[in-house]
């Protein structure tokens, strides 16, 4: 008897279904900048450099990792593409560059269609709120490499930016001012050890209400990653913005000396801003020590700027006016030797 793809684990038809019911939802994010129509082998993006005297493209690609298994867990898919996108424009506009169109890559054991769409639908809302085009992207039935019931997420994307506007912390100096944007929560990275003390250890469930919280773990921990690109673009067009940084795997440890010169360091009061009630819980139980949550989670805070002191007042006034949440959190000194790159106080 001839054997066919289908039996081999592969549905060529259902992945031809999922590319006609998520059609409109992916033109739902074009402007007249995207070119041709849905299903060709590539993207086209007409690039508009009117604006620009030194336009240069910025990249940038991510996942989601294994906060896919909370996903599953609780069955609950509808954010989980904002989180992809979040994960890639929040780079982006770490070095000042507008998100201009994504793409995803979306690989599966076993094609469910329903659940495609959920997750596709996620993925153009985020590329809404960033203000770029889904333009293009791939859909991979792998048996063998995923369970029937798995799947994977990877985002990219291209951002524009003026070559004289490129944000690379070459300009920050001692009495720069911290600003740090609050997060919605756990975001986008940490869930090993999230899942590690959580449900390995403490044996809870995905559907348990936690008091300290006020919500379920569910609830929590696919509340999406927040997308800072709207508030940041408006920022950026009245303010020198000296340094952003994303605060996402390596917490604040790793992640704010990548922006400053060599010879500074970042002082952060940790009194400053509310950690939100999470993480404490995570911390309790599992006992983790404080350098190993501020090293892998956000604590809080989802995005820092570094601006002048005489910037800073204004800054945290047009963040109020955008509604974005924020807190002065610290700020940069010249590092002497031996010293570390972020220092922590009361």
């Amino acid at each position: 008897m001839p054997l066919t793809y289908k039996e081999a684990g592969v549905d060529i038809d259902k992945q031809n279904l999922l590319i006609k019911n998520i059609k409109s939802i992916i033109r739902s994010t074009h402007g007249p900048e995207v070119l041709g129509g849905i299903g060709g082998f590539a993207g086209l993006f007409r690039l508009d450099t009117s604006n620009f005297k030194e336009p240069i493209l910025v990249s940038s690609t991510d996942g989601v990792g294994t906060k896919i298994k909370i996903a599953l867990m609780a069955d609950n898919h509808e954010f989980i593409g904002i989180d992809l996108v979040a994960m890639v424009v929040n780079d982006l506009i770490v070095d000042g560059a507008h998100p201009l169109f994504f793409l995803d890559y979306f690989a599966t054991g076993k094609l469910n269609v329903d659940r495609g769409k959920i997750i596709i639908s996620g993925i153009a809302e985020g590329c809404k709120e960033a203000g770029c085009a889904l333009i293009g992207g791939e859909t991979a039935e792998m048996p063998g490499i995923y369970n029937e019931d798995e799947y994977d997420l990877a985002g990219f994307g291209v951002g524009v930016v003026d070559g004289d506007k490129v944000i690379d912390g070459s300009r920050i100096s001692a009495k720069d001012v911290l600003i740090g944007l609050h997060s919605s929560g756990v975001h986008s990275n940490g869930f090993s050890l999230v899942r590690k003390v959580l449900f390995d250890r403490a044996k809870m469930n995905i559907d348990d209400y936690v008091e300290d919280i006020g919500k379920t773990l569910a609830e929590e921990l696919i509340t999406p990653t927040r997308i800072y690109v709207r508030s940041m673009l408006n920022i950026l067009r009245a303010f020198e913005i000296k340094g952003i940084v994303h605060i996402t795997g390596g917490g604040f440890i790793d992640n704010i000396p990548r922006i400053l010169p060599a010879r500074s360091s970042a002082v952060i009061h940790r009194t400053s801003w509310e950690v939100p009630p999470i993480f404490n819980f995570i911390k309790d139980l599992g006992k983790i020590e404080d350098a190993e949550m501020y090293r892998t989670f956000n604590m809080g805070i989802g995005m820092v700027l570094v601006v002048s002191e005489k910037d800073a007042d204004d800054v945290m006034l047009r963040l109020k006016g955008l509604k974005e949440p924020a807190k002065v959190i610290g700020y940069v000194k010249s590092r002497k030797k031996g010293e570390d790159h972020v220092i922590f106080e009361e």
